[in-house]
């Protein structure tokens, strides 16, 4: 499935856009998580882990999809590959666009973790200690 994304930049421009919504994704997930962890005692890693891999999936699965398909699919025909190409905002920025959404969604959930968990230390802290 595509989304549109012809509002999106070219090249690194587009790397940075989409960098930042994985980023801006990585963040709320985290925060939900966290929140979610504190009510039912799950640990850091867990919290951490399941808002990476949500942020990843819900901001980057098109690109990170593109990238696979492009690299490891059979293509038939040339047409098809040219009708492929077409459905893809940016083909030639595709790499740049899947590496700054893993990028951005670490450094979102990193942000909501440092903001809520590591400024205070107590990132060994569980809902079954207090």
């Amino acid at each position: 499935m595509h989304y549109n994304q012809s509002w999106m930049g070219y090249g690194m421009v587009g790397g940075l856009q989409a960098g930042a919504i994985a980023a801006a994704g990585g963040f709320l997930l985290y925060v939900l998580f966290h929140w979610l962890g504190q009510r039912n005692g799950w640990g850091q890693g867990t919290q951490i882990g399941w808002a990476y891999l949500l942020a990843l999936f819900l901001t980057g699965s098109g690109d990170l999809w593109d990238i696979v398909y492009f690299s490891y699919g059979r293509v038939e025909s040339l047409q098809l590959l040219k009708v492929k190409l077409a459905e893809v905002h940016d083909p030639d920025g595709l790499g740049t666009r899947v590496f700054f959404e893993f990028v951005g969604a670490a450094v979102g959930v990193f942000v909501a973790w440092y903001l809520l968990v590591g400024r205070r230390g107590d990132q060994h802290s569980h809902a079954s200690d207090k």
